[in-house]
């Protein structure tokens, strides 16, 4: 009944937020000679924040209308160009001139948990001047009817090689954050069929690989209360009259309830930073607030059962590090991954998926060369930073079209071919510059990263591996009996103290809160 209830309070405050429209239009109206007075603003910023803090946020809008090719500005339309009931594939299409040679092409792969695809929008603007975008633009559960079917798990994974499939070979598949588990369940199911379209490359940012290693508050939450606790406490039916009326879903709302209250006071900071701005008539300060918060509050439903699948499997069971992971009754082998790059980012501050738990993924996909694969943790981020912000643009996107351009296939064949030099430079060397000996990792570009060439079976030698059982001590882990298995507890890079002593049951970090917050900030300014 508590999504019942939620639906009858918004409901019952719908009269008080008319009221609260009709007097900021009537406290703002210039004609009004009361809206130039401190009275009169005063009213019109009590009202605001009274309709802002008790909406219901839509999906927000992805305003990208252009960006810069070639130094010179082309307009961007965003079309859908594949769409079943829980996703469609958006195609940022840009106007360019006929006869130029084709850029990478990247699916993003955007997170289903909680917040709408638009969270990307500074991920996919910054790509945009070096190739052409896709993004999985996911459909809130609680609006697709009961008789559609379920969506789970397996469903995600089928739906991500679908988009493969029809984008066709070599392109460059980026799972941010949720999306690396399935990213690469679709990955290696292709490579175990032996699917031609088998992405060029393989891009994990932020991921949760094996949360066995440097575990977060998140990581702690689930596997101390278990499956059974979420199951019975934040699963609920859609209320009436929602087109999902019955579907049983993990409410956005909640959601967005934990992101708050584990930074409440520095949400209360910010509106009443806000309604003095408003009071102050400082319209840029109003105008920051305003683009994050309807960001931020704007979250969706999941279905029930992909969210309780994704808990069990991610964050208690650890299937995908174990090797126990299924898809459709099927186990899958990370080990088929051989025709797909692999890249793999993760952010030094990151306090939602810890250092070394995207990394993990090197250690599963054994079958890749060295020159296939590179680790790359970038310095002074958070979780948000490792996919948008000033650091992102200026550090992350050139080693990922520098990654692509490297492993770019031909048509025939599925052979790299020589990639052009990337605007505004790399440091990332290029596959054909490095010896057959060297591991291909950006972690060599960074202090306190040590990488050594391959080990006397040939095995890429990443930090971590040659003491697996120390690793696992020290991250209170037991390694796995099956010798098979040795290897699963991922490279460890040890991340930084928490400081704040900040409660580890936050579902939205302080740096990833801040992060955000300086995005918008560096967005509003440009």
């Amino acid at each position: 009944m508590l999504y019942q209830f939620y639906e009858w309070n918004h409901a019952a405050l719908a009269p008080w937020r008319a009221v609260a429209e009709a007097t900021q239009v009537f406290y703002r109206n210039p004609l009004n000679p009361v809206a130039a007075t401190d009275f009169g603003r005063t009213v019109a910023a009590m009202a605001e924040v009274f309709e802002r803090s008790t909406r219901v946020y839509g999906k927000p809008a992805w305003n990208i209308h252009d960006t810069f090719v070639d130094g010179m500005r082309v307009p961007v339309i965003d079309r859908t160009v594949w769409e079943k009931p829980f996703a469609r594939l958006l195609h940022f299409e840009r106007a360019l001139p006929e006869g130029r040679r084709p850029d990478p092409r990247f699916l993003l792969v955007a997170p289903m948990s909680g917040h709408y695809a638009t969270l990307l929008r500074g991920t996919v603007e910054a790509l945009l001047p070096y190739g052409e975008v896709y993004i999985t633009d996911w459909t809130d559960a609680r609006t697709v009817p009961v008789g559609v079917g379920r969506f789970d798990l397996d469903d995600y994974v089928d739906y991500v090689a679908d988009m493969l499939r029809f984008l066709g070979e070599g392109v460059n598949v980026v799972g941010v954050c949720q999306p690396a588990v399935p990213v690469m369940m679709a990955v290696a199911a292709m490579s175990m069929d032996d699917d031609p379209c088998v992405p060029a490359t393989m891009t994990l940012m932020g991921g949760p690989i094996d949360t066995r290693v440097n575990p977060t508050g998140v990581n702690r939450l689930a596997e101390s209360k278990g499956i059974e606790w979420f199951r019975d406490n934040v699963v609920m039916p859609v209320p009436f009259p929602h087109p999902g009326f019955g579907r049983m879903v993990y409410p956005g709302f909640l959601q967005l309830t934990g992101f708050m209250s584990m930074n409440l006071d520095r949400h209360l900071i910010a509106h009443k930073d806000f309604f003095f701005h408003l009071v102050k008539n400082d319209g840029d300060g109003a105008d920051k607030h305003r683009t994050f918060y309807d960001e931020y509050n704007a979250v969706m439903d999941l279905t029930a059962e992909f969210y309780l699948q994704t808990v069990e499997q991610v964050f208690i069971n650890h299937s995908l590090p174990r090797g126990t992971i299924e898809h459709r009754g099927r186990r899958l082998d990370m080990g088929a991954i051989r025709r797909t790059a692999l890249l793999t980012v993760e952010g030094e501050n990151d306090d939602i998926s810890g250092l070394g738990q995207t990394q993990a993924a090197h250690t599963l996909c054994r079958s890749l060369p060295d020159d296939m694969r590179v680790h790359y943790v970038q310095p002074k981020v958070g979780h948000y930073g490792v996919f948008n912000g000033s650091r992102f643009r200026a550090e992350i996107v050139p080693r990922m079209v520098d990654f692509a351009l490297t492993h770019r296939r031909s048509g025939e064949g599925g052979k790299p071919v020589t990639p052009p030099p990337v605007t505004g430079g790399s440091d990332l060397p290029d596959a054909d510059e490095l010896g057959a000996g060297t591991a291909f990792t950006a972690a060599a570009q960074l202090p306190d990263n040590p990488v050594r060439g391959p080990d006397a079976a040939g095995e890429p030698h990443l930090p971590g591996l040659e003491a697996l059982e120390a690793g696992t001590a020290l991250h209170g882990l037991e390694p796995d009996s099956d010798p098979a298995h040795i290897g699963d507890a991922a490279p460890t890079l040890q991340a930084p103290a928490d400081e704040d002593g900040a409660s580890g049951d936050a579902l939205l970090s302080e740096a990833r809160f801040a992060d955000a917050e300086r995005a918008v900030e560096e967005r509003s300014g440009a």
